[in-house]
């Protein structure tokens, strides 16, 4: 089964919120609705990034970038990563960007 998600980025290779942080909350329900339907949580997705990818093993560090719209491309990629997921890029119908 093949899983996505399909994410925005501003210039600065953030995630793409609105100036409401309704994109935010969005994609922060999101991501946490993900990890628990993969049967986990987050201080067991904390704890592996840590291992696998680096990251810093405090679950308020993923959590405040989640709140704060900080979290930054290649760390939705590790994430998804972790949780079994695909990041794909998708052009969207009709005439926008480049």
């Amino acid at each position: 089964m093949l899983r996505i998600w399909q994410i925005s980025l501003d210039n600065n290779n953030l995630i793409n919120y609105n100036h409401k942080g309704e994109i935010n909350m969005n994609i922060r329900n999101e991501i946490k609705a993900h990890i628990a339907q993969e049967g986990t949580t987050m201080s067991e997705v904390v704890r592996t990034l840590a291992v696998v990818h680096g990251w810093s093993a405090s679950v308020p560090n993923l959590s405040d970038k989640l709140k704060r719209g900080t979290l930054r491309y290649n760390e939705a990629i590790e994430l998804a990563d972790i949780l079994g997921y695909d990041i794909i890029w998708q052009k969207r119908g009709g005439r926008h960007g480049v």
